[in-house]
């Protein structure tokens, strides 16, 4: 590839040279956009920006335009209110997609002359979602930038090729900025402008392109099922995954399908890159990346990537390999006191993913008469299979067991939470205080609606049965199955809500019940109304057979089928 360094992206037009596509973009459109966002710029005098944009190549132009001007770029991690409440003293504009923000487009000024950038007094701030505390912000230099997406080509470059960069993950952070951003612009390498946070979205763009690489997070590559045409997307150059940790599980169907190992990327806004490993346990540090630890096994980074000079305290406890290699050993920032005693709740995360029947564990305390821990957990299959065959009761004491070998009796987890996925961040993360809210909050109620379609006034639901579903206790508590009363109340509740019906629930007809629904299943849902008799046809099925099927009565007297049956 044509590499170009990054403080001298705005020297010369390339027009062909494509930096985006759908719409395309080349680097002579781009160059001359920036440079007249920047004169836009001075000519109001501004010296800060905070920029937040979901097309990554105006983000590219607002990044290098800012620039241009002398203007610093605050990059901040969302746009709630809260957020700009705080950064709004710091900065001149905010320079959005919301209505009422300047836009791009407002800075039609003619282009200042093309230069190169000061690779130390241009600079770029990242603000934290607070996983860990209070958001932050972290300020960089362009030459800290410049020497990382180096590092990147140097180790990957010829890889990829000429590969279109296709994400999932935001641009606000520094992974989706470096990998769907600055190095696909100094590489020459086009990129897809809008974050794909599906994996069949992930997959219809990939078949547009021949040759293409994935910047992901754990999140979307867990999701990738046996669904998606896999023969097709063994194209894919590399895989990139950053923002927490991948289930092995995960790396491993990976692995099976596509023939490569997901390529994952250990690294945080405050320290950059860190290190990299490919189907492998042990971390490899990027070049030029100097580790040592503390006196409680915390990593100290050095690196290029950092201002000169500093050292960064990590709370990353470690072990080091003769070779330079690591092993990570969970977060020393995690340890919580309970009656004095301290508890390492990573290490209880890792004793319960050892277990065959769990493929992800989160723990934190709950805070009610007394403190106590609980777990959310995500079940692996074979979990699941035993929380079908033999109850949740009979999992959780099994759990409990397994772990008492680890700790002490009143560090077993006394509350369990049973999920199809951890609810993570845009970032990837699972904020410590996330955790302890899903401890404390009930059982859900209802089915998770995955996926929605209308067509002639009928809907058909895609709907995720909990695992953890309260209605499942009492009802079978050995072989739970979903009660037939419940299964009515979904369809009446998911039939007013899609149609918006105003009726009240008036009775039954017809019902028949063919197949169990299990924990964990996923059925879909199929409705239709019919005005003049004033009924709901609902069925479900599952991927072979129907489960459940009847019409529902509408009236304006009768309770709820819950409310009827709690009378």
């Amino acid at each position: 590839m044509n590499w170009t360094r990054l403080e001298q992206l705005l020297l010369k037009e390339l027009p062909a040279r494509a930096v985006a596509c759908a719409p395309a973009l080349n680097h002579a459109q781009l160059c001359r956009q920036a440079l007249s966002l920047a004169a836009g710029l001075q000519a109001r005098g501004v010296r800060q920006i905070a920029v937040h944009l979901e097309d990554a190549a105006e983000l590219a132009v607002a990044l290098l335009g800012a620039w241009r001007a002398g203007v610093g770029v605050l990059l901040p991690s969302d746009l709630q209110a809260q957020t700009r409440q705080r950064w709004s003293d710091d900065v001149d504009l905010w320079l959005t997609d919301q209505a009422g923000d300047p836009h791009l487009n407002d800075f039609d000024h003619s282009p200042l002359s093309a230069t190169e950038l000061d690779l130390d007094r241009c600079r770029l701030s990242l603000c934290t979602s607070g996983s860990s505390g209070e958001p932050k912000r972290i300020d960089k230099t362009l030459r800290q930038l410049a020497n990382e997406v180096e590092a990147l080509e140097r180790l990957w470059g010829t890889d990829l090729g000429d590969a279109c960069i296709i994400g999932s993950v935001a641009t606000q952070h520094i992974y989706g900025l470096l990998f769907r951003v600055l190095w696909p612009l100094c590489a020459g390498r086009p990129f897809v402008r809008r974050q794909l946070p599906f994996p069949e979205d992930l997959q219809r763009t990939s078949r547009e392109h021949p040759s293409y690489a994935w910047v992901a997070s754990p999140a979307l590559l867990k999701r990738m099922g046996d669904n998606l045409d896999w023969p097709a997307l063994s194209a894919v150059r590399r895989v990139f995954s950053s923002g927490g940790a991948l289930p092995p599980d995960a790396a491993q169907d990976l692995h099976r399908r596509l023939g490569q190992w997901p390529t994952e990327i250990l690294g945080s806004s405050e320290t950059g890159g860190i290190a990299w490993r490919q189907g492998e346990p042990l971390w490899q540090p990027f070049q030029g990346v100097k580790l040592s630890q503390d006196n409680d096994g915390a990593l100290l980074i050095a690196s290029p990537y950092l201002p000169a000079g500093h050292i960064e305290h990590t709370a990353d406890a470690a072990r080091m390999a003769a070779d330079g290699r690591f092993e990570l050993l969970g977060r020393l920032d995690r340890i919580v006191k309970l009656e004095e005693k301290r508890i390492s709740l990573p290490m209880l995360e890792q004793a319960l993913t050892a277990h065959d029947w769990v493929a992800e564990a989160r723990l934190g305390v709950v805070q009610e008469n007394r403190a106590s821990l609980g777990a959310l957990l995500v079940l692996s299959e074979q979990g699941l299979h035993t929380l079908r065959e033999h109850g949740r009761r009979h999992l959780t004491d099994t759990l409990r067991r397994h772990l008492s070998p680890h700790c002490e009796a009143l560090a077993l987890p006394r509350r369990w939470r049973l999920l199809r996925q951890l609810p993570l961040n845009t970032q990837g993360k699972l904020p410590q205080t996330d955790v302890d809210a899903l401890l404390l909050a009930p059982r859900p109620k209802a089915p998770e609606v995955l996926e929605q379609l209308e067509s002639d006034g009928e809907w058909s639901l895609q709907l995720a049965v909990p695992p953890d579903l309260a209605h499942f206790s009492g009802h079978f508590p050995m072989a739970p199955v979903l009660p037939g009363v419940v299964q009515v109340e979904w369809a009446f509740n998911l039939a007013r809500h899609c149609m918006n019906l105003g009726g009240t629930f008036a009775g039954m007809e017809v019902l028949k019940f063919q197949q169990l629904v299990r924990p964990g299943d996923e059925i879909q849902l199929h409705l239709r109304f019919d005005p003049e008799r004033g009924k709901v046809y609902f069925a479900y099925r599952n991927e072979t057979a129907t489960c459940s099927s009847g019409r529902i009565l509408l009236g304006a007297a009768r309770p709820s089928p819950a409310e009827d049956r709690h009378a």
